[in-house]
């Protein structure tokens, strides 16, 4: 594994396999879980904050790939041309963080459904942390074999059983949700604020999202299943949870699926849902920590690195006030949402689409900047996370992931017009 661009004859990912990728990240009990923060909008405004948020964060999101997919180049390498070579050492930095963050929460959610699942034994089986190990060292396992031949089987085996799974877990909660939420009571919550919820949980793999598109046979092909592989399974995921937290107000409507789907006679797939689901969505979060990692620096080989991000997010969810998490999707917006607006103006508006490969780590050359950093750059990205700091600390019900990322793509552009 390395950062260098991938060239057209290492690139062999077609489009079935980026949808099946992308909707295995979104079969989720983190999302089934960010469905419920909704529940304060009721069913209808809440569905469709749900679909407008993925409209709009499954679009930017598979734009972030496209760079990827058509220069084959990583994630945070393609933050390069923007922020310069060194200024993309600081966005790394902070993925690596949310990353991290992120795959401790997914083991954190997937530990207590294991516990929950396992309570009947007893045992080790009723612990979370047994669950929070024994997942994220599977989730480790399946983030070193990325790629190979072994793991492409495993991962399309996994999906389509968890598919089968999900349709099961439906059946199970339209029955005993479904016909309840729309006429369930709430506290009203503003349609901007629940969109942020919403738009922050594909915002949070734009930044890892050209990690996978670079293997892309097709940069159309690959867009197209990225986008509509996760927009379907997680809207879905998160229309279950809103549903199941109308009805019965339970702060973790996943787990109370799963509990729901134990006690009918369906305990091995509910098991089946909680362990592979959190592999396929977790696995991301480590391979592209390393990615990140390996643009800062080359040093430390990139399974060393892989290890290292593993046994880290374990070691976070053992310990992770997981009360936070809300506050967590909404640190990914602020930081990530403006990061981007900068990233895709640059591409797209000033430099038309067009990179000079050959200068992507070349030192004095187009994207070096003053010494590696691109002031402007940094600049608008911090006006757009003010932005959106600014709108969540005076409680404006505009909701700041829009506004933010029009603030840092568009005083980008303005002061950098012409100089590009």
């Amino acid at each position: 594994m390395d950062i260098k661009p991938v060239a057209a004859a290492g690139r062999n990912l077609n489009g079935i396999d980026y949808f099946l990728l992308w909707a295995g990240v979104a079969i989720s009990l983190a999302e089934i879980w960010a469905g419920g923060f909704l529940a304060p909008m009721g069913f209808w405004a809440g569905f469709w904050a749900i679909i407008l948020g993925h409209i709009i964060g499954n679009t930017f999101m598979g734009l972030g790939g496209v760079i990827g997919s058509r220069y084959g180049i990583s994630a945070m390498v393609s933050v390069r041309p923007a922020f310069g070579i060194r200024g993309s050492n600081l966005p790394a930095v902070f993925n690596i963080i949310q990353l991290i963050g992120w795959a401790s929460i997914m083991l954190i959610i997937g530990g207590q459904a294991g516990a929950m699942l396992g309570e009947p034994f007893g045992g080790m089986l009723a612990a979370r942390p047994f669950w929070i190990v024994l997942i994220g060292l599977g989730t480790l396992m399946w983030a070193l074999g990325t790629g190979s031949s072994i793991w492409k089987v495993l991962q399309t085996t996994a999906v389509i059983a968890l598919l089968l799974v999900i349709v099961l877990m439906s059946w199970v909660s339209l029955g005993e949700f479904g016909g309840g939420a729309a006429a369930a009571k709430t506290d009203p919550m503003p349609f901007m604020i629940g969109l942020d919820l919403v738009i922050a949980m594909p915002i949070s793999w734009m930044p890892l999202v050209a990690d996978y598109s670079r293997f892309a046979k097709n940069s159309t092909s690959a867009f197209w299943n990225t986008w509509w592989g996760y927009f379907i399974v997680s809207s879905w995921m998160y229309l279950l949870g809103l549903m199941a937290t109308l009805v019965t107000g339970e702060t973790d409507p996943g787990g109370l699926i799963l509990q729901t789907m134990g006690k009918i006679g369906f305990a091995v797939p509910a098991l089946i849902m909680v362990v592979f689901s959190t592999i396929t969505s977790d696995f991301p979060d480590i391979y592209s920590a390393t990615c990140s990692m390996m643009n800062i620096s080359q040093k430390i080989k990139a399974n060393t690195v892989m290890w290292i991000a593993g046994l880290l997010s374990i070691a976070v969810a053992l310990v992770f006030p997981m009360e936070q998490y809300e506050n967590f999707l909404l640190f990914i917006g602020a930081m990530f949402m403006p990061l981007f607006g900068v990233v895709l103006t640059d591409y797209f508006l000033l430099r038309k689409g067009q990179l000079t490969l050959a200068a992507i780590d070349t030192v004095d050359g187009p994207y070096w900047y003053y010494k590696g950093v691109n002031i402007t750059a940094a600049v608008a990205w911090a006006a757009g996370f003010v932005t959106f700091e600014i709108i969540a600390l005076m409680k404006y019900a505009v909701g700041g992931s829009i506004p933010s990322m029009l603030v840092a793509g568009l005083s980008y552009y303005f002061i950098s017009r012409g100089k590009v």
